[in-house]
């Protein structure tokens, strides 16, 4: 299956242009399944320690209008996050778009930093703690939603729930790539899934402090693509086949 990251340019000016630049990458390279970034399609709402419903609302409004137009990516699946409501209360909420499919929803960010540049907790609520797998065909698909990778414990009960892909959507900054791509590694490693990640982008002085790299990491933790300024957007092959031997396999068949 081939599968695409990206570190997506999430600026108010810029966010068309880095659709229609990955629709154009998607389809030239006929990928299957496409991870964009946490809260792609808005300017990153947590760089302020000040919320305001007028730009969640804003948030939740670009959202829904740019979720309705995944099909002109031309994938199959499309797996990001969104700012949404429940019972009132704010949450950053994974969905799972599939082709000719109702939206699935179905995890919502319990780890919550708070922050300079990443007032995650200020803003929105956590969710319920439920790490459930969401379905794409035979393909079962975990999420961690950027910080939620840092808690390894999430890898290891996605390993428990055969998942073949784990999606880290991010929201992280500069100067912590490598230790992020590191992070990754072990994720894959630990879940015996692969470590699929999209990051949000903003150049240096001109946004947001939003650092890119997307990756693309095999079960035993290979590097197999990455997103960068020059690269935004990557694709590559996944052996579905691969990732479900790889539980029976160190370290993930060791019991707790």
């Amino acid at each position: 299956m081939k599968v695409t990251v990206c570190q997506f340019d999430n600026r108010a000016e810029q966010v068309e242009d880095s659709f229609l630049s990955l629709a154009e990458h998607v389809q030239k390279n006929n990928s299957e399944f496409v991870l964009v970034p946490e809260m792609s399609f808005s300017p990153w709402l947590a760089a302020s320690n000040k919320p305001t419903a007028e730009a969640w609302f804003e948030a939740v409004e670009a959202h829904q209008k740019m979720i309705a137009r995944l099909d002109e990516l031309g994938a199959k699946a499309v797996m990001g996050t969104r700012p949404a409501f429940d019972k009132g209360r704010r949450r950053n909420r994974a969905y799972l778009w599939q082709e000719n499919q109702d939206l699935v929803e179905f995890h919502d960010k319990w780890n919550l930093p708070d922050e300079e540049d990443y007032w995650e907790a200020t803003w929105y609520d956590r969710g319920d703690k439920l790490f459930s797998t969401a379905r794409y065909n035979d393909v079962r698909i975990g999420v961690t939603i950027c910080t939620e990778m840092w808690f390894f414990e999430h890898a290891r009960a996605y390993a428990k729930q055969k998942a073949h892909l784990l999606c880290v959507p991010r929201a992280t900054p500069h100067g912590s790539t490598k230790k992020w791509l590191a992070g990754g590694r072990a994720a894959a490693v630990v879940s015996g899934a692969y470590c699929l990640s999209s990051n949000l982008y903003n150049p240096k002085g001109e946004g947001d402090n939003l650092g890119g790299l997307g990756w693309i990491i095999d079960p035993e933790g290979n590097v197999l693509a990455t997103a960068t300024p020059e690269n935004p957007f990557v694709t590559a092959d996944v052996d579905i086949d691969f990732a479900e031997r790889s539980k029976k396999t160190y370290p993930r068949y060791v019991a707790d």
